[in-house]
């Protein structure tokens, strides 16, 4: 069956449901679960001149805190909820403007052979308008997906 599943979060309550539905594969397969959380890239900020101003390095590195902060807690969240299964998980994070991409990306590199995710349900306009990661780890996964709501 599957040997290595992948499960990218994004910390929701939704995200942890398809965590439960990995941990059942894993479990069944005896397959090892990475849990991936994608952190978009700082994006600097254009700035009125009445406010005072503080130095892009310093935004950066906030923004670096900050984010890798989120993203340690919802990975904490996964590996929480995987252990009460018994089932071993490794937790990463990383930094991509596309964060579909940073899901196939991890998945080639670390040999996946399941992508398990959740889907926020968005129809119609408000789906081309604010666009899936989901949708799009559909349409370019040469890996099976199974997508939870």
């Amino acid at each position: 069956m599957y040997k290595h599943i992948l499960v990218p979060t994004d910390g929701s309550k939704l995200s942890l449901k398809a965590v439960k539905a990995a941990a059942g594969l894993a479990k069944l397969s005896r397959a090892k679960v990475t849990a991936l959380y994608v952190i978009e890239p700082f994006t600097p900020r254009v700035t009125d001149d009445s406010l005072v101003p503080i130095s892009a390095a310093r935004l950066q590195a906030e923004y670096k805190r900050g984010t890798e902060e989120m993203a340690e807690k919802a990975l904490a969240k996964v590996k929480r909820s995987l252990s009460t299964s018994k089932v071993a998980c490794e937790g990463l994070f990383m930094t991509d403007a596309h964060p579909w991409r940073g899901i196939l990306d991890t998945v080639r590199k670390r040999k996946c052979d399941l992508i398990v995710m959740a889907s926020h349900g968005r129809g119609g306009l408000a789906s081309v308008l604010i666009g899936s990661e989901t949708h799009k780890v559909l349409a370019h996964s040469k890996t099976p997906v199974l997508v939870c709501r």
